[in-house]
């Protein structure tokens, strides 16, 4: 078991598994710029943590429910989870909104793009039914990637693989928090759409180097000289 302090973001984790630089340039490093396609999706998961809880027969559906699990040391958000098959009690205030809906969880995370080829969004996926498992005593047996490019669902099933692979990189995300060291990577074909890219240099930094202190030492060779003393004074 964790301690609060030591819960890592579930966004983290779906870094990691995305690429190992990518996570240690933005969690370990505090590195982060802009692209449009971060702003795109910025914005989505902003419009759908956003709104009022809704109910419908059968089906209760709340908004940016916060989800933890001290067994993997994970913490994070859900977009949206619905509670199907039962009608949930209204939200009191002051109260969690995890505390009250009955039915069966089924969290649903929203994408600016379309669907991947890497397992990066399942296992973010993933890890918040296994925090919203602990979180509400009760199973989830499978979620939904939506994709604003297709504006389609892709549902998922929290199989015993996926459940496994979410777990070894949980793991593999707390020893890259505890070495606090940013992996070194070769460049691909997906570095292109990385708003890091320019910050990242992949394959150009020295294996285990820090992106940052590389920074800095090139800026420093840029800084103007300061005084020179002149030698006929």
């Amino acid at each position: 078991m964790f301690d609060e302090d030591d819960l890592r973001p579930i966004s983290a984790l779906q870094h990691l598994a995305f690429c190992p630089r990518q996570c240690g340039l933005i969690h370990l490093e505090g590195l982060w710029a802009e692209n449009r396609l971060t702003v795109e999706g910025s914005q989505l998961h902003d419009k759908a943590h956003h709104g009022e809880p809704e109910t419908r027969p059968g089906l209760r559906v709340l908004r940016g429910v916060p989800v933890l699990s001290l067994e993997l040391g994970l913490a994070g958000q859900a977009d949206v989870v619905e509670f199907v098959g039962e009608d949930g009690p209204t939200h009191p205030p002051g109260q969690s909104p995890t505390d009250c809906p009955g039915g069966t969880p089924f969290p649903v995370e929203y994408k600016r793009g379309r669907p991947k080829g890497g397992d990066c969004d399942r296992v973010q996926l993933c890890a918040q039914a296994l925090c919203l498992e602990a979180t509400l005593g009760r199973p989830v047996p499978r979620g939904a990637l939506f994709y604003a490019r297709t504006r389609r669902r892709e549902e998922v099933t929290f199989d015993e693989p996926l459940r496994r692979r979410t777990r070894e990189l949980t793991s593999e995300l707390h020893r890259l928090f505890d070495t606090g060291r940013t992996p070194q990577v070769p460049y691909q074909p997906k570095c292109r759409n990385c708003s890091l890219l320019e910050l990242c240099m992949p394959g150009q930094t020295e294996p285990g180097h820090s992106a940052t202190l590389y920074l800095q030492r090139s800026l420093s060779r840029l800084a103007p000289a300061g005084p020179q003393e002149d030698p006929d004074a």
